[in-house]
């Protein structure tokens, strides 16, 4: 039986008298990579944060790697997920070697008097060559485009061999070029690790890679669809959840979006 890693189990969130989650219900087992989409609002990031052991939720039970929201240390709990955000707060010129090893740490800057082992050096360089960056562990930080800085978090947030990956926008500011490398590099990480799991927030459906194998739509702190890719991302259910139409296609794996053509005036 496949290993559950995540469970949400009807939580609402309010926020300052605002309900920014409503009666939503998610469960995300071992090798499965599920999308959040939704419009600007629509509780994805929320979401993510119940997900990331951020934050609790105002009614329900969240439940991660077995552990329940309420019952754990938050912090503890966070060091087992990989979290990658595009909005990392590194401002010094560190090597991209530097920079992936953080992630034993937990921390942005190396921590003092730390030292990596042989072995975690060569891991963090084998993650950056199954990302698309071999040859690169030696470049700054503050020289890498923005989709080398994105594959260098992926490999970051991997090398405490977590169970859960979740990605925040990932392709956030990325050209077509260096999506289209970013979402080839998460294709080769999940062919290379089938056991994690993967959570991936979005707004558009051309940044979900072809791996993908569920969906949540979210409108308005509701879920308007969820279970796998192909029967959630559907022409009318997406439609319904960014509430204009749209048809959906899938080609090579890959889904697109396109708005329905408006009929002239007579």
């Amino acid at each position: 039986m496949t290993t559950t890693v995540v469970r949400v189990d009807d939580i609402d969130v309010v926020r300052q008298g605002n309900l920014l989650l409503d009666s939503i219900s998610l469960t995300v087992r071992e090798g499965e990579h599920w999308a959040l989409l939704g419009a600007n609002g629509a509780g994805k990031s929320t979401l993510l944060g119940m997900v990331g052991a951020v934050t609790h939720p105002t009614r329900g039970t969240v439940e991660i790697l077995g552990e329940t929201l309420g019952r754990v240390d938050l912090r503890e709990l966070r060091t087992l997920l990989g979290h990658v955000n595009p909005r990392h707060p590194l401002h010094s010129p560190l090597r991209v070697s530097d920079v992936v090893l953080t992630g034993l740490t937990n921390s942005v800057e190396p921590v003092p008097r730390w030292s990596p082992t042989p072995a975690e050096r060569a891991e963090a360089d084998r993650l950056l060559s199954m990302l698309g960056m071999a040859g690169k562990a030696e470049m700054r930080w503050p020289t890498l485009s923005q989709g080398e800085r994105g594959r260098t978090l992926i490999a970051r947030s991997l090398m405490p061999k977590p169970r859960l990956l979740l990605l925040d926008e990932p392709a956030t500011g990325l050209d077509l070029a260096a999506r289209e490398q970013l979402l080839s590099a998460l294709d080769t990480l999940r062919l290379e690790h089938p056991e994690l799991a993967t959570v991936l927030v979005t707004h558009h459906l051309e940044e979900l890679p072809a791996s993908t194998t569920h969906a949540m739509l979210l409108r308005a702190g509701q879920c308007v669809g969820s279970g796998p890719a192909d029967e959630v991302l559907t022409t009318d259910r997406v439609s319904k959840c960014f509430d204009h139409p749209v048809r959906i296609s899938r080609t090579d794996g890959r889904w697109s979006a396109r708005a329905e053509r408006v009929a002239p005036a007579a």
